[in-house]
């Protein structure tokens, strides 16, 4: 099959962009970049779909949700971190069932899917049930299982049931060409110095991942004085659990000190700017992370937080959310937080084969349409899809070769089906 549009937005090192482009790809993907007369000649034989007026570029990587919390949009705002999770968030959760997360998982992938997001890190608890509905969707996925020292929990009612779960996921899915696992205990103030440490066992036990949420407040740094005598970073480094696998969701409230931390332990870190506006948490001094070469991408935390999975959003917020908290309008430029969400999400899920559309990489793609208003005219076709596109202008989502979206049709999922069934959820959270 080979793809091809007025714009092809290639993400290499370089950062090129193509006019009148085309890629083909073969076997999950991409085979051939190049201009379309070139490209074609090359392979006659294939079929071509021609986008036309659009721009085809690497599908966006969402660096930190939680999906099956779009059981939870809507459910409660306008309130602190710690109030909205102990008061309404916690409570409602323990509630939860398997199916539910699966079913809420689905509708979280219909979002993703249709705004242009290909692949995503995910943190929950039945982090196995995310991830049958993330590969039932086609969306490559890192999906974490959540834990905490809170037993019996809704993933397994005591420590070695939950870890035997952590167990048994990372069999099913083993080698699985979209699916990855992790183990992601969920923060410093919910967990002990012991189960971070057998977190991190098991993670390497399991050949799994590693990520936390990490310094999303100051409140969170606070406790974790108190309770252990230094911030979260250098508490969680005492411990040994930060290496190169790590990925670490918000960083906001974090010094020099901190930062040098991630940067010798070589973790990424994602930055969640709706989130910690809407929750009033601070932002996080991307520019100094960016100076140390910490590796950033781009998450919208979950949609009972957010409220929303989209990743076009996200750009846009963490692009003026820089400039208005360094008074000034050259940091976090557009070129910079597209690279966020591609490049920097490639090195969050820990996947160097995705974020960029070259020869050899893993084909996953979208095409953005250019003909509505808000899209014209086109100087610079990364400043239109950071500061101009809204999301809903994909038309096109392509994951490991297959299509999973196109001009509004679902290839994957049933969302009439699905929007029913959210419904429902909603009537059983206010039962």
């Amino acid at each position: 099959m080979i793809y091809a549009a007025d714009y092809i937005l290639t993400q290499n090192a370089a950062r090129e962009c193509l006019r009148g482009g085309a890629i083909a790809v073969e076997g999950g993907r991409i085979a051939d970049i190049g201009p379309l007369a070139e490209v074609r000649a090359r392979r006659p034989a294939a079929e071509v779909l021609d986008l036309g007026e659009a721009v085809i570029m690497p599908g966006l990587i969402n660096g930190h949700t939680h999906i099956p919390m779009s059981a939870l949009r809507g459910f409660s705002d306008d309130k602190a971190l710690m109030d909205w999770l102990q008061k309404d968030i916690f409570p409602i959760e323990n509630r939860l069932t398997r199916d539910i997360i699966r079913t809420a998982s689905l509708f979280s992938c219909a979002e993703l899917i249709r705004t242009g997001c290909t692949a995503f890190y995910d943190m929950y608890m039945m982090a196995d049930a995310a991830a049958g509905a993330a590969s039932e969707a086609g969306l490559r996925a890192v999906l974490g299982e959540s834990v905490t020292m809170y037993f019996p929990g809704l993933a397994g009612a005591t420590e070695r049931e939950l870890f035997d779960r952590v167990r048994g996921y990372a069999l099913a899915w083993k080698n699985d060409p979209l699916i990855t696992g992790a183990v992601a205990p969920h923060a410093v103030y919910t967990t002990s110095p012991g189960l971070l440490e057998r977190c991190r066992d098991l993670a390497d036990e399991t050949g799994f991942l590693f990520a936390m949420h990490m310094a999303e407040t100051e409140g969170e740094t606070e406790t974790c004085l108190k309770r252990n005598g230094m911030r979260p970073l250098g508490y969680c480094n005492s411990l040994g659990i930060l290496r190169g696998d790590t990925t670490l969701f918000h960083m906001v409230d974090v010094d020099d000190g901190d930062l040098r931390i991630t940067s010798e332990c070589g973790c990424a870190v994602v930055h969640n700017p709706a989130s910690n506006m809407k929750l009033a948490s601070g932002v996080a001094p991307i520019p100094r992370m960016t100076e140390l070469g910490i590796p950033v991408a781009l998450g919208t935390d979950g949609p009972a937080s957010n409220n929303a999975q989209n990743m076009v959003r996200e750009m846009y917020l963490a692009s003026l959310l820089q400039k208005v908290d360094n008074l000034d309008p050259l940091e976090a430029p557009a070129s910079a937080v597209l690279d966020m969400a591609t490049l920097g999400g490639a090195k969050a899920l820990h996947n160097p084969d995705i974020g960029s559309l070259e020869k050899g990489k893993l084909a996953d793609f979208i095409a953005v349409d250019l003909t509505s208003p808000n899209m014209q005219p086109v100087h610079n076709i990364v400043s239109n899809i950071v500061y101009s596109a809204t999301g809903f202008e994909n038309r096109l989502t392509v994951v490991n070769g297959r299509i999973l979206y196109q001009d509004g049709e679902f290839k994957t999922l049933d969302y009439a089906a699905l929007r029913a069934k959210i419904r429902l959820i909603r009537d059983w959270v206010h039962q």
